[in-house]
């Protein structure tokens, strides 16, 4: 027992089971929020750091955020009533 290092069983565990540790701890940061902060502001940030995501990930790739933005309307408008379009 002398030899037991937590930082190597972290490891371990980290590189055997990325997605079970991963999940974990998201899944304790999202329980944790809703506690502190309440249901519906933890999905406003929520809501809002996919944004920050996506368009973070659309700068990386060089892509035309205009051309984005403008499929994205397009799609939205398809489920705009067409008395409520322009």
């Amino acid at each position: 027992m002398e030899n037991f290092s937590w930082k190597k069983y972290i490891k371990y565990l980290w590189n055997n089971n990325p997605g079970k540790i991963s999940g974990v701890i998201l899944g304790f940061v999202f329980s944790l929020s809703i506690l502190i902060f309440g249901f519906f502001k933890t999905i406003f940030v929520l809501f809002f750091v996919g944004a920050g995501l996506f368009i973070g990930n659309k700068i990386d790739k060089k892509d035309d955020l205009f051309e984005t933005a403008e499929d994205i309307l397009d799609h939205i408008q398809k489920f705009i009533p067409p008395i409520f379009r322009r």
